[in-house]
């Protein structure tokens, strides 16, 4: 549901969402899913940003969900959503014209993956890891 308004440009409504999961993961302590809310919340930011004028003030906290994701999905041992919160984070780094930090943040944890090569994440992680060659 969440991606689905950000696709459709409901980006307000989609923060509502995000900030709802975050505070009812709270109140329940079902985690499972903060490492994608975090993830997502970034995503968000850029995109509101990408509708106006992005300052450093969206940067700063676009990259700031980005590395709370990496930390969470890291934590509970999630390696496909610390790949996709790799990959956010490494495209906003590719951006700015970091393709060197961008792809030693993402590699490894590619590497780290021996099976699963023709699922969604990894052909997209794969593709922009060529882009930052």
């Amino acid at each position: 549901m969440l991606q689905v308004l950000a696709h459709a440009g409901r980006l307000t409504e989609a923060g509502g969402a995000v900030q709802t999961g975050l505070a009812l993961a709270e109140q329940t302590g079902q985690r499972f899913m903060d490492a994608e809310l975090h993830r997502l919340h970034g995503e968000i930011v850029l995109a509101t940003a990408a509708g106006g004028v992005c300052r450093a003030d969206d940067d700063r906290a676009a990259e700031s969900s980005f590395r709370r994701s990496l930390e969470v999905a890291r934590g509970q041992e999630a390696r496909s959503l610390e790949l996709r919160a790799a990959m956010s984070l490494a495209r906003m780094q590719k951006k700015r014209g970091e393709c060197d930090a961008a792809h030693q943040l993402l590699a490894p944890l590619y590497a780290r993956f021996t099976e699963g090569f023709e699922t969604a994440d990894l052909i997209e992680a794969r593709a922009l890891l060529d882009e930052l060659r």
